[in-house]
């Protein structure tokens, strides 16, 4: 019972700590994204940022957690179906896929450095060098 009791208190602990990720840019980049937005970016349908320039999208590899809480609220998609999606793209020739980060810091530092990059973190991983421009 003790042994359930502390799976159970854990487990409501760990879904309180659900990442809060958010779509931040260059501070040269947009102000601001829509939730339309934001889904045509990261499924590769915007071709342009809302200045005309095309975008650098950074995503993260699959399975990771941030992942799929981000495509869960931003694009409505699991990872079998961002997998399938994306395979389907990109053997038709149709879109290239988004660069990948191995984590938040690398997706930060490659958005401060990149007037065109777009890419989502949690929001605690947000620094002075770029700007949020979508929180769901």
């Amino acid at each position: 019972m003790k042994n359930l009791l502390l799976a159970l208190s854990l487990s409501i602990f760990s879904l309180g700590s659900l990442a809060a990720p958010v779509v931040i840019a260059n501070p040269a980049g947009p102000d601001a994204l829509s939730k339309a937005e934001v889904k045509k970016l990261f499924l590769g349908k915007l071709k342009k940022l809302p200045n005309g320039t095309p975008p650098v999208v950074i995503e993260y590899k699959e399975g990771d957690a941030l992942r799929a809480s981000f495509h869960d609220a931003a694009t409505g998609k699991s990872e079998a179906q961002l997998q399938a999606y994306w395979s389907k793209l990109i053997f038709t020739g149709k879109a290239k896929p988004p660069k990948t980060a191995a984590s938040p810091s690398v997706a930060v530092s490659e958005v401060a450095g990149n007037a065109a990059a777009v890419a989502y973190v949690d929001e605690a991983d947000v620094t002075d060098a770029v700007k949020v421009v979508y929180k769901p």
